[in-house]
């Protein structure tokens, strides 16, 4: 398996693609042309520092509540204890399930499709990208969801 923070090699004859400069400061802009290699790149990196920072919350999770199960006489510290664990363990179970998001965005990302709304075929847009790098419907087409979604819900 490869590193994906090592993008190495030569995009000359092989599938490997070279390594994209982006400067620390690079942001996209609407004026380039949309999903280029710099603005894939940098939705790249995003979507992997989130997802490092992610496994390695569940990693002091999990170690936290490794050392936490202690003996507690107190009847009441022990049921306050029991409810943070339980908390944690659904803040986790988001995470997880937030993880397969990133890592479905990453795979977008590597097919050519990320940044284009799965149900209209139109191009998200970057600010909304920017704020949700997991987006897989423009904004109009969410928000016509949502409304689909609540209309069945109230019947």
């Amino acid at each position: 398996m490869t590193d994906p923070f090592l993008d190495t090699g030569s995009a000359e004859g092989s599938t490997m693609k070279a390594e994209v400069f982006l400067p620390e400061d690079y942001r996209p802009a609407e004026d380039e042309p949309f999903m280029n290699e710099r603005q894939l790149e940098y939705f790249r990196r995003k979507l992997l520092t989130w997802k490092n920072d992610l496994l390695e919350e569940s990693r002091l999770t999990v170690e936290t509540l490794q050392d936490g199960t202690r003996n507690i006489p107190d009847v009441a510290d022990r049921a306050s204890e029991e409810t943070d664990r339980a908390l944690e363990l659904r803040t986790r179970d988001r995470q997880r399930k937030l993880i397969a998001k990133i890592d479905s965005a990453l795979r977008r990302i590597e097919e050519g499709e990320y940044g284009y709304c799965e149900v209209t075929g139109e191009p998200i847009s970057l600010k909304r990208l920017d704020a949700r790098p997991i987006a897989t419907m423009s904004l109009e087409a969410q928000e016509r969801h949502e409304r689909r979604e609540k209309v069945h819900r109230d019947d």
